[in-house]
């Protein structure tokens, strides 16, 4: 092809200027060449080396030149030739090019009925240096399954697990400038540490915590043990509480309706709470200026509850509220009367934040971000030490592999955090501190936290955007307890919908929470659990090395290097496939589930002349807008850099798309509307609809402070139609892509 392009190229040079060079066919010796000859008719005796450009000369008249007559018929062919020669080569060049480019676009990693299918011979450095060679994905696993499997997991976790690192303490400072040293022995790019000064709460010694009975007459009677003195709730309020005890099972909305339904008002009242299920601080809920809870919290040890649990009275509890303290008949109360005195005490602390970062060859501005909790109360051996050492593996991993010609597209940034255990201070501090420019940087936050509970089950909490390279990537990992199996299927053998047993929402208290529904950037946590039961010494002093080696009956390392292997494949693939893998046609399909739920009380609203079509609008107008980019994507030239940022960009910010811009980040900091906490939000709309059915009067006008409000349903449908409007319109494109009918 590149002769005939040659030739083409040549014949396009051919132009009307006389020449003074004419070719014969050379007798003799040297037949079968063309020999030159000037046009005086003295005879050159050089041979062509080469193909030259001829100029095919037409008849002159007669007896003018000797030997002209010879060359006529010569001359006439080619000259009736050259436009057949021509128009071939044109042909020829075409077709190839065409089959080529379609050839080509058969590799494409954006074609398919997914954008997110990546063939595993596909070229993911098309742009590299000829002499630096060309990295495939199977290159880059093996090279990173390669210089991981070097590391020494099992001695950084029992290492970490034995070093005080309460945040704010001595122990704490030394391990961060050991962390940072580490960190600046690899090949990053930059290094450094960010420091907050925060207001954190901590035990007084001189005036510990208390609990003690109340006779009926109010009189303080004896004090109930807490044991240990530094167990305490960090953010409690400070002062002190009287009232009669009362069972509230895991403390959420749910369970306060119910304790209200069966006749017990827990207004007023001291709570027994388990701990579980969810977090802290959505068992003391913060008031909406400050943040902070406002009624004092204690912990209290299991032997104390069983003694508290004995003396309550009134109904039994459900059977789904029964635990496992033995001899404890577990009522709802109320039962006697308790003074509970809260005297920690909050002080200005610095927490330090440590950073590396390897920078991208063609996005260095886009993060893919990588981070684990540093600090712990106790040992915290599951709740830090194993992310934390996963963490420095991935750092000298990655690290080997640069040394070794990788460069990601989008830069890395790995983070160690601190303040973790005070409600993930360290990481909200950075968020705020960024919050309105970490939309247009954050790709995605892998939280490398609570990553080793047990080895049974596999559990990622993540955003729907990251659901299919999850499955891709489980797909790519070996189980640590199943030989011969990968983890997906490991699950597959016993769920085949691995979605539904693996995909679960992101909690509250997970550090990857707040970037998802305060900054608006997808996220995900993984985790290995038990099958049977919980983690029993997380939170807790007990929460060693030895202790988790226990539960894992020796299977720590294993369990952890594949929390490595899942972390450092997703990482690889969000940093260096040139488009991103994120599906953001998924949330089509969370919006069309939420319908579902939603569509249950249309017959409600037609009767009160309310109808739920705005949503059902905004919806559709997301779908056409995904498979709109979708075949943009499809359809266009992949080695277009250009385009390849423009489409990157529009879906690295299809989570921030989701978060309410009608409502202040003040007043409810968490403003996704599929994720988040306020009135803004799908779940919200989907409870108050519920109050329609619970409607007393039930005439359609009817509103009640307690009952369903028109006007708080229309407010709501408007907020939640607007952000959704909103996601399908930004992903659309530029302003004169958009076109809908809402």
């Amino acid at each position: 092809m590149e002769r005939l392009w040659g030739l083409f190229q040549r014949a396009q040079q051919l132009s009307p200027r006389s020449s003074q060079t004419v070719y014969q066919r050379v007798e003799g010796p040297r037949k079968g060449h063309l020999e030159e000859e000037e046009e005086d008719g003295e005879e050159g005796a050089e041979t062509l080396a080469h193909f030259c450009p001829m100029e095919l000369r037409g008849p002159e008249p007669l007896g003018s030149r000797p030997r002209q007559p010879n060359l006529i018929p010569w001359a006439a062919a080619g000259r009736r030739a050259a436009p057949y020669l021509v128009l071939t080569a044109l042909l020829i060049f075409t077709g190839a090019f065409l089959l080529g480019y379609v050839a080509f676009r058969g590799s494409c990693q954006a074609c398919g009925d997914s954008v997110l299918v990546v063939s595993e011979d596909v070229n993911y450095e098309p742009d590299l240096d000829f002499h630096q060679g060309r990295l495939y994905w199977s290159d880059l696993q093996a090279m990173f399954l390669q210089f991981l499997g070097e590391g020494r997991l099992e001695d950084t976790i029992r290492q970490t697990s034995l070093r005080e690192r309460v945040a704010g303490s001595a122990g704490m400072a030394a391990l961060t400038q050991d962390i940072r040293a580490a960190l600046s022995r690899q090949k990053l790019d930059h290094v450094w540490t960010d420091t907050h000064y925060v207001g954190l709460q901590f035990p007084d010694p001189a005036h510990p915590n208390t609990l003690h009975w109340v006779d009926e007459a109010g009189k303080v009677g004896e004090q109930l043990p807490l044991e240990d003195p530094d167990v305490y709730c960090p953010y409690s309020a400070i002062g002190n509480v009287t009232g009669e005890l009362v069972y509230a099972h895991y403390g959420r909305p749910e369970d306060l309706q119910d304790l209200r339904a069966r006749g017990v008002d827990p207004v007023g009242r001291l709570l027994l709470v388990r701990v579980g299920v969810i977090s802290f601080a959505q068992k003391f809920p913060p008031v909406a200026s400050s943040g902070l809870p406002s009624i004092p919290a204690q912990p209290i040890s299991a032997d104390i509850a069983s003694r508290l649990l004995r003396k309550l009275k009134g109904p039994v509890a459900p059977q789904e509220w029964q635990g496992s303290l033995l001899g404890s008949p577990y009522h709802l109360g109320p039962g006697p009367r308790l003074r509970l005195v809260v005297n920690n005490h909050r002080t200005s602390t610095p927490i330090n934040n440590i950073f590396g970062c390897i920078e991208g060859r063609s996005e260095p501005d886009h993060y893919v971000v990588i981070g684990a909790q540093r600090d712990a109360w106790g040992p915290g051996a599951a709740k830090s030490a194993v992310g934390t050492a996963i963490l420095l593996e991935l750092v000298r991993t990655f690290s080997s592999m640069v040394s070794n010609g990788f460069r990601p597209r989008r830069s890395l940034l790995f983070i160690s955090w601190d303040g973790g255990d005070f409600g993930s201070v360290g990481s909200t501090e950075w968020l705020e501190g960024y919050l309105s420019v970490l939309h247009l940087k954050a790709v995605v936050y892998v939280s490398l936290d609570n990553a080793v509970l047990g080895d049974d089950k596999f559990h990622a909490k993540t955003s729907p955007l990251l659901t299919s390279l999850i499955e891709s990537v489980l797909k790519q990992v070996d189980s640590p307890n199943h030989s011969g199996q990968t983890l997906y299927e490991q699950v597959v053998f016993t769920n085949p919908s691995w979605d539904a047993e693996v995909i679960r929402p992101l909690p509250m208290d997970s550090s990857a929470y707040s970037f998802t529904a305060f900054v608006g950037v997808p996220a995900v946590e993984f985790s290995f659990m038990e099958d049977d039961q919980a983690y029993p010494f997380l939170h807790t002093k007990e929460d060693t090395y030895e202790n988790l080696h226990k539960v894992l009956q020796g299977r720590l390392p294993a369990v952890a290097q594949a929390v490595a292997q899942l972390a450092g494949q997703l990482l690889i693939r969000l940093s260096h496939d040139r488009l991103l893998p994120l599906d953001f046609g998924r949330y089509g399909d969370v919006v069309l589930r939420h319908i579902g739920n939603l569509n249950e009380f249309s017959g409600d609203l037609k009767a009160r002349g309310l109808t739920l079509q705005w949503v059902y609008s905004a919806r559709g107008d997301y779908i056409r807008a995904a498979e709109k980019l979708r075949q943009e994507i499809y359809s266009s030239e992949e080695r277009d850099e250009r385009l390849t940022r423009m489409y990157n960009v529009r879906i690295m910010r299809v989570e921030f798309y989701f978060l309410s811009q009608y409502v202040s980040p003040a007043d409810s900091p968490f403003r996704h509307i599929f994720m988040g906490r306020g009135d803004h939000t799908l779940g919200a709309l989907l409870d108050h609809l519920r109050l329609l059915r619970s409607n007393s009067s039930g005439t359609p006008g009817a509103t009640s402070s307690t009952g369903f409000q028109e006007s708080r349903f229309r407010r709501q449908l408007a907020l939640l139609t607007w952000t959704l409007q909103g996601a399908a319109n930004a992903l659309s494109g530029d302003v004169w892509n958009i076109d809908n009918n809402f």
